[in-house]
């Protein structure tokens, strides 16, 4: 067991992390009293992560989007294609 100070600990962390992997348990002192314990990870108990699964708000929510989504139309496509950027301010 190894204990450092807390400034110590913030200019070496990467060594006293290697340190930690490999087996050693390190303990960060803040003026001389214990408060944390760095250890090695045990990566047999780790819990992985769920995985996202995509839709799943729209599946909760009763919403769930069409497999086929209808053909665009010619006048659509000239719609997007000609139309104007800002419409006219006077409809008329």
């Amino acid at each position: 067991m190894k204990q450092v100070n807390l400034y110590e600990a913030k200019t070496h962390l990467s060594s006293l992390v290697e340190e930690a992997a490999a087996g050693e348990e390190v303990i960060i002192a803040k003026n001389g009293k214990p408060c944390a314990r760095l250890v090695a990870l045990d990566v047999a108990s780790e819990v992985k992560p769920r995985r996202r699964e995509f839709g799943q708000w729209g599946r909760k929510y009763g919403y769930v989007a069409p497999d086929v989504f209808p053909e665009t139309t010619a006048e659509e496509i000239a719609l997007w294609e000609d139309g104007p950027v800002f419409p006219p301010d006077d409809p008329a």
